[in-house]
């Protein structure tokens, strides 16, 4: 394996993140029709580090919570719920227009219809991270972290967290800790922010060990020229998920892993799911297949939350793509946004179609 963990860490992972709360309506039924909502604790970067908590390895959250919100305490019960250790500054929300924890409300439809996301992001406290409010020195240089993975979500939320993912891959690089990235475009994050965004996406990449993003994010974060975006007849753009890659390769030679997941939709509750990786001069690739899905928020997050345990459990390469394939499918059968695997066994049975009952 070209990539080198730490030997000396207390942490497997650590993820910066702005933490939030999804409602959904019960049974799959759409928003605007609901009167009773489930709530969970999410964000996209947990999502991928619960892959690892839950299966035994040492993972932190970087965030911030809202002081006294009887939301942050329910998040930061998630979070030990998770297996996970958090750290951040408590801001206070101010006044009754202040500071709060964003909401996210999605449905997770159904046969023909399909699901609906709704985001309510203003007055996100994770907005204001910040590297002054946490000790990056002490973090990635006494306690130690194998492997920190940003994302473009985050990166993009504010011209704040822009500058604190940049201060995080920086101090990540000087130590020695790997660094992953997950590209996360987001439109409306963008609208206006265009060259500034550009700019800081393409210095974390030029850091990254491992850079993930379907055709859209590799072409409008970092200019790099792909296939038409939409997922129809996936497999049949296999080729040029290759060629766009090389390019991404070419362009941020840093990198030794490169991937990012097909999917087509056939159904809110049928998909296509494939993936697709370069580690080093070697192909990696997974043709689409069924998957059953109950809800779909999630499957990409458990395909690097996947890919990335792989990684630090030091598996053959073809390992990390299999495994992150069967986390982000098993992703799609939770109600949660995260995949909770029992165990490592759970997640080979979905890997090799082995669907029976273990009793």
């Amino acid at each position: 394996m070209n990539l080198q963990l730490k030997d000396n860490y207390k942490y497997s992972m650590v993820v910066p993140t702005s933490m939030g709360l999804r409602i959904t309506p019960e049974n799959g039924q759409p928003v605007h029709s609901s009167d009773t909502f489930k709530m969970q604790a999410t964000s996209a970067e947990t999502n991928v580090a619960s892959i690892s908590s839950y299966l035994g390895l040492p993972v932190k959250v970087l965030t911030t919570f809202v002081k006294g919100s009887p939301l942050a305490q329910f998040i930061k019960s998630n979070l030990r719920n998770r297996h996970m250790d958090y750290e951040g500054p408590e801001v206070e929300q101010g006044n009754p227009w202040g500071y709060r924890h964003q909401f996210n409300i999605a449905d997770s439809g159904y046969g023909g219809r399909g699901p609906r996301v709704q985001n309510d992001r203003a007055g996100e406290v994770g907005r204001t991270l910040n590297a002054k409010d946490f000790d990056l020195e002490r973090i990635f240089g006494e306690e130690g972290v194998q492997i920190v993975h940003l994302s473009g979500l985050i990166a993009a939320l504010s011209p704040e967290t822009s500058n604190f993912c940049l201060e995080v891959a920086r101090s990540a690089k000087k130590h020695k800790t790997l660094i992953s990235f997950d590209l996360n475009y987001r439109a409306t994050f963008w609208e206006g922010r265009e060259q500034e965004l550009r700019e800081t996406f393409t210095e974390i990449a030029s850091v990254s060990d491992v850079l993930i993003g379907n055709e859209e994010d590799f072409q409008l974060c970092l200019g790099i020229k792909g296939p038409e975006a939409g997922g129809k007849a996936i497999g049949e753009k296999i080729e040029s998920f290759k060629e766009m890659i090389m390019r991404v390769k070419e362009a941020f030679p840093n990198a030794s892993v490169f991937a990012n997941t097909l999917r087509e939709v056939v159904s809110a509750n049928e998909h296509l799911w494939g993936a697709i990786m370069l580690q080093g001069d070697n192909w990696e690739v997974i043709e689409p297949r069924p998957i059953r899905v109950l809800d779909r928020i999630g499957g990409g997050d458990g395909f690097v939350g996947g890919l990335l345990y792989g990684i630090l459990k030091k598996w053959a390469p073809e390992k990390w793509i299999q495994f992150g394939w069967a986390t982000g499918a098993l992703a799609t059968t939770f109600l949660t946004d995260y995949a909770q695997p029992a165990d490592e066994e759970m997640v080979w049975s979905l890997w090799s179609g082995n669907a029976r009952v273990k009793r």
